[in-house]
């Protein structure tokens, strides 16, 4: 379908409500930007957390965010890009063994943790991409020090997939293996691909998307395992005892596969018709799966966190970031295909978004809503990440991309 024949879908006011939340939320964000360097923490109020460090993978979110907005016209995101960027090359950054720290205290510059994750450095190699498509002067050298690391560090050509977390001096690698941090890896690689035409990025998502997508998903039947040892095996019973964890819960986590289904799709239009043909189909099986066992699994409307490997619903509370992802995976299925039923799960799934977590009052959205769909903190406390939200909000008023960067670049072009 052509960028038109898409807007034709759309009615003035559905068009007019995403614009609005285009706005909205990055203007919230903007209480993030700590004094002493990066983005912090926000509570719900939208105010800086006093207790929480700078940390390397919001401070990243932010800054692409604030470069997706600069790209579509914000002119005042352009400083919000340019503190991002410093506290990336400065603060953050290991001037001593290379990467990036995970977080920083910014009043005392003490390095707070003492790992190098794969999660956070996927995240700077985003924010120096988006960074770089907007402008910033700085973002081609943070560029290509954070995809030497990726390279170097991360990378692991015989797994097709990068490892999750080495000690600070690169000496020491821990045994875990999940994909959480591949998945953002394959985002992260798309937009360098498509924004900087290096195709060997392109290369390598593909390959972390049959691995992961094409390989351990349709294995267990879409019920995408998250977590293995070094030798990747399957850990099905990871974290059983904390199902909770906001990054590596025990079970299938549902939103994860309307991630991995858009990224998917993503990497489709990137490739063209040199696309292998279970990228789509795999993308449908994917959005099948979260939408029929996560949405009101315990009967109540909402997506649950979680589910077990019979789809019983473990951690019931509704993550505002699952329902962002259910919304733009729906939206970028309907934008390939044109189906009717996908148009119909956007629809029916941003309904839910602007009944239940969009905070007219506080600002941004709920980021947690318990059983019952009221406000609640037990795994995501506060408002700290507009990220999935936002990049739900600008996708319907994109060109088709592969990358938010790159699609973004294209419509102010």
């Amino acid at each position: 379908m052509t960028d038109q024949q898409l807007g034709q879908q759309l009615t003035a006011a559905e068009t007019a409500r995403f614009e609005e939340e285009a706005s909205r939320l990055p203007a919230f964000a903007r209480g993030s930007r700590h004094e002493g360097g990066g983005f912090g923490w926000l509570d719900e109020h939208g105010r800086l957390s006093p207790d929480r460090p700078v940390e390397t993978w919001i401070t990243c979110r932010m800054t692409h965010v604030f470069g997706l907005a600069q790209l579509r016209g914000e002119g005042w995101a352009a400083a919000y890009v340019d503190h991002g960027v410093t506290a990336l090359t400065g603060l953050l950054h290991d001037d001593d063994n290379g990467g990036w720290h995970s977080a920083v205290s910014p009043e005392t510059g003490e390095v707070v943790s003492t790992v190098k994750e794969g999660y956070a450095h996927a995240f700077v190699v985003l924010a120096a991409t988006t960074a770089y498509a907007a402008g910033h002067p700085g973002a081609s050298a943070l560029l290509d020090d954070a995809l030497s690391v990726m390279e170097e560090r991360f990378w692991r050509e015989d797994d097709g997939l990068i490892l999750d977390v080495w000690s600070a001096d690169w000496s020491s690698l821990d045994g875990y293996r999940g994909v959480n941090a591949n998945m953002h890896t394959v985002e992260a690689s798309l937009a360098v691909a498509e924004v900087t035409g290096r195709r060997v990025w392109l290369d390598r998502a593909l390959r972390i998307l049959e691995r992961v997508v094409h390989g351990f998903a349709r294995e267990h039947d879409w019920r995408l395992p998250e977590h293995f040892s070094s030798a990747w095996a399957v850990e099905l019973d990871y974290n059983i005892d904390e199902p909770g964890h906001p990054f590596r819960p025990y079970g299938v986590t549902i939103g994860h596969l309307f991630e991995w289904a858009r990224l998917a799709l993503h990497a489709r239009t990137l490739l063209g018709s040199a696309a292998p043909s279970w990228l789509l189909e795999d993308a449908r099986s994917l959005l099948a799966a979260a939408a029929s066992r996560g949405w009101a699994a315990d009967g109540a409307p909402g997506f649950v966190y979680t589910t077990d490997l019979a789809d019983r619903p473990v951690v019931r509370e509704r993550m505002h970031w699952v329902a962002a992802e259910a919304v733009a995976a729906a939206w970028t299925l309907f934008r390939d295909t044109g189906s009717a039923d996908a148009l119909a799960d956007v629809r029916r799934w941003w309904a839910y978004c602007e009944e239940h977590l969009v905070d007219r009052e506080g600002g941004s959205w709920h980021h947690e809503l318990d059983p019952a769909n009221q406000p609640s903190a037990t795994v995501w406390p506060g408002k700290p990440d507009v990220y999935h939200a936002y990049q739900m909000a600008i996708l319907p008023l994109l060109p088709a991309g592969a990358s938010f960067a790159g699609a973004a670049a294209k419509g102010c072009a």
